[in-house]
């Protein structure tokens, strides 16, 4: 276990955020050149703040690791109660970090501010290989939902 600090992240992390995001592009995909990258992801989160939430981890003054989730907002419904969901994703942990519990840490901010606010339920598309951290943090197939998925010749 570490003693990382979880905590939100706002503008004044889009440094950090944008830095995680490279590495794990990095390790994923190797160097890509995209010069328009910093502009775009700034661009993204400024619109995406309102709707999203995003933690960081840290560790001492270093950024380890980084995840956000989505919230939906259900439609009002006479004699429903009103209702949110989230949709948790990006969960990413810097190499040097990993199997220190941090990205359980992060999966589990996010969770307690779910319950905390009452979302009817969390989703997520994971990798082929984080399905088994995933199980770990009580996640388990979904049968009620459906997916469109698009013609192959679309990319």
């Amino acid at each position: 276990m570490t003693d990382a600090l979880i905590r939100r992240a706002g503008h004044a992390d889009l440094a950090a955020i944008v830095r995680l995001r490279r590495e794990w592009t990095r390790e994923e995909h190797g160097d890509i050149a995209d010069p328009d990258y910093d502009e775009n992801l700034a661009a993204w989160f400024a619109r995406e703040l309102s709707r999203r939430i995003m933690w960081l981890a840290e560790e001492g003054d270093r950024p380890a690791g980084m995840m956000n989730l989505a919230i939906f907002e259900r439609m009002p419904r006479p004699g429903r109660a009103l209702s949110r969901w989230g949709y948790l994703g990006n969960v990413f942990v810097l190499a040097a970090f990993r199997n220190r519990g941090i990205g359980s840490r992060l999966v589990r901010a996010a969770l307690d501010y779910a319950d905390e606010n009452g979302f009817a339920r969390v989703m997520l598309s994971p990798a082929e290989r984080s399905i088994p951290f995933y199980e770990r943090a009580g996640f388990g197939p979904a049968g009620a939902l459906m997916l469109r998925t698009l013609p192959a010749d679309q990319p």
